[in-house]
């Protein structure tokens, strides 16, 4: 298999990943939706080039915690088919990081945007 049709494989699996992800996960569809007001919302308030780094760095942040969270998921259930303590703390544990950079992510939203929303509806 030559080098090129292996970094190809690499991509299309990956990419198979992401539809998978949004395929069987509701909270990856929430956060999607969530990402699309921020950036339509971004569109409409003139985010600087700054602000618009963070705003796309938190997306994919917790895009890639809802993905590192399902993989997580499948893995305990794949090597723990019945229930065990240790695999309900690893998922736990693995949906409290994506609880933990959504968070992250809507304060930094929260300072971004509060202060633009007012001045648009001329509250500020």
């Amino acid at each position: 298999m030559s080098i090129l049709k292996k970094r190809i494989d690499s991509f299309r699996f990956a990419f198979k990943g992401i539809a998978d992800l949004f395929i069987s996960q509701p909270n990856a569809r929430i956060h999607a939706v969530a990402a699309t007001i921020a950036l339509i919302l971004g569109g409409t308030l003139g985010l600087s080039k700054i602000e618009w780094c963070l705003i796309v760095l938190c997306i994919f942040a917790v895009l890639a915690a809802e993905a590192f969270n399902t993989a997580l998921e499948h893995l305990t259930d794949l090597v723990s088919p019945d229930y065990h303590i240790l695999a309900e703390k690893t998922k736990d544990v693995a949906a409290a990081g994506v609880l933990l950079t959504a968070f992250g992510a809507f304060i930094i939203g929260t300072i971004i945007y509060l202060p633009k929303v007012l001045i648009y509806f001329g509250t500020l």
